[in-house]
């Protein structure tokens, strides 16, 4: 007979912050379209007067305009307006056009669209008015070929987003440790004090304070800076060891064991030297300037009994963390979910192929670990069949970028999912891919230069996230209103509201392409 316990009821009030305007840190931000002024204008200001989205300023009465601000310009969808700038010009002098830049940031995956998207939610806490596709990326695979049914409109449920519980519970077991929720449906994944800028890691957790959630340490060690938001940061335990001592151990509410990771599966982790600065190596107990190499497997476990051990070692150093386990996804996933649970975790974290920073080398990310679209379900249906799926929470990441996909995630039944390169785009990460470079990274994300690092501030990511999970937040609710859902928990499972775009013929295809753009008039 299969084990079932009762299922635990996770309470408490979800957290929504607010949301604050938070600028690029750069003059000219990067937008989807060109706004041209030419020398035929004679400074009128009617361009100024109508644009309600901010694209023409005037810096006073009797002044030039300045330069547009090209990012907030919605383009093509502008044509068909009243105050359509380029019509109404007098004089002629305005031109809109498409930004030729846009073919040279992001990939497949990440397209420039996306990229821009990401920015205007960080940046306004609001989805875009303008023609950029956040939804979809143009990998024509993944996420990119699962949508979700077209639903029937007397299904929808007209109710406030603040009546919509988009807040998940972490520990489901009846173990005697804190039945933990956080507000949305995703947490921070790992990030080491050595891969990323020490204030984007405090930035990271400042946010989670705020959106009552969690972000992870990684594998570099627990710096000081963190301390003050230690309720709100995992402790990674990885092989490396790197910084893993007791008091870091105790200062959180949920210790990550992570055995592998779905961007560099069997490969370990590599820090390269340049990145060792004098503070990352006290932290790290090791020499300035020498590169660190995690190895890929905890030569303490070689089976389900090892890795018990494992978690018996920290729930009783901490008798109130939670434990999750991070691990990839091989072809029996399934098999090592209900081992993590017989061994005690709260939590199982499957990380698939595609997920990773540049750091990550796209030989594993496109051919070792599975898809974590595959993962999932296959996940969910053994534990269910187990009698044990009610008592895990069950946290997905690798290849996860937008609002859309964590909801398909938990559609094919995962809880929630692990963020972490969406992080990185909220602080207008440009992928270029060099984040193993301890000067390379062209935003002052992935370094650990103290000048690169002034470049951004604490405060700064902290807002920024906070309004992209803001806007995600608004897409949730708008998903789980058309299909008459109070409660993201309602979602768990539900792989009968996706359709897979191979499945489908040509004319059902077209009901679920996006909208075609229209042909842009200079």
């Amino acid at each position: 007979m299969k084990k079932v316990k009762s299922k635990v009821r996770c309470k408490g009030k979800q957290q929504l912050p607010e949301v604050v305007q938070t600028p690029s840190r750069y003059r000219n931000p990067i937008g989807k379209f060109l706004v041209k002024r030419n020398a035929k204008c004679v400074s009128c200001g009617l361009c100024a007067k109508l644009c309600p989205y901010g694209v023409h300023v005037r810096s006073g009465k009797y002044t030039q305009p300045m330069r547009p601000l090209e990012h907030k310009c919605i383009g093509t969808k502008c044509q068909a307006n009243d105050f359509y700038c380029v019509k109404r010009c007098p004089q002629h002098a305005l031109s809109v056009k498409l930004n030729p830049i846009l073919d040279t940031i992001g990939d497949y995956r990440w397209s420039s669209e996306m990229i821009l998207a990401h920015w205007h939610m960080a940046e306004t806490g609001t989805l875009p008015s303008g023609e950029l596709e956040y939804r979809l990326g143009y990998s024509n695979g993944g996420f990119d070929k699962i949508r979700f049914r077209i639903p029937d409109p007397k299904e929808y449920l007209d109710i406030p987003d603040e009546e919509i519980d988009t807040s998940i519970c972490l520990n489901k077991r009846n173990d005697g440790r804190p039945v933990r929720m956080i507000s949305h449906p995703c947490y921070g994944g790992g990030m080491s004090f050595g891969s990323t800028s020490l204030s984007v890691l405090v930035g990271r957790a400042r946010a989670a304070k705020r959106l009552n959630s969690f972000t992870c340490t990684g594998e570099g060690g627990y710096p000081d800076a963190f301390v003050p938001y230690r309720d709100n940061i995992i402790t990674q335990v990885a092989t490396g060891l790197f910084g893993v001592r007791e008091e870091t151990l105790l200062h959180t509410p949920m210790i990550e064991f992570k055995y592998a990771q779905g961007a560099k599966p069997g490969l370990g982790g590599h820090l390269l030297g340049d990145k060792v600065t004098p503070e990352v190596a006290k932290i790290r107990e090791t020499v300035v300037g020498s590169s660190l190499f995690s190895p890929f497997p905890f030569h303490s476990v070689y089976s389900v009994e090892d890795h018990k051990k494992h978690l018996d070692w920290v729930k009783e150093v901490n008798p109130r963390a939670l434990v999750s386990v991070k691990v990839s996804t091989p072809s029996d996933a399934d098999m090592v979910a209900v081992g993590s649970y017989y061994a005690g975790a709260n939590v199982i974290h499957f990380d698939g192929s595609y997920g990773g920073t540049g750091a990550a080398p796209d030989i594993a990310k496109k051919n070792i670990a599975m898809p974590i679209e595959y993962a999932i379900p296959k996940v969910h249906r053994f534990l269910v069949a187990e009698g044990v799926r009610d008592e895990m929470c069950f946290m997905a990441s690798g290849g996860i970028r937008n609002a859309m996909d964590v909801a398909k995630a938990i559609a094919l039944g995962a809880d929630g999912a692990v963020i972490g390169t969406a992080d990185l785009i909220a602080l207008e990460c440009v992928r270029c891919s060099n984040c193993e470079s301890g000067r390379g990274c062209a935003r002052s994300i992935a370094t650990t230069d103290a000048e690169l690092g002034k470049q951004i501030s604490e405060e700064y990511t902290e807002q920024r996230l906070v309004n992209m999970y803001s806007a995600w937040r608004r897409q949730w609710c708008e998903l789980l209103r058309q299909y008459g859902m109070r409660s993201i928990k309602e979602l768990v499972g539900r792989s009968d509201l996706l359709v897979n775009m191979d499945y489908l013929d040509e004319e059902e295809r077209q009901a679920y392409q996006p909208t075609p753009k229209k042909k842009l008039v200079l």
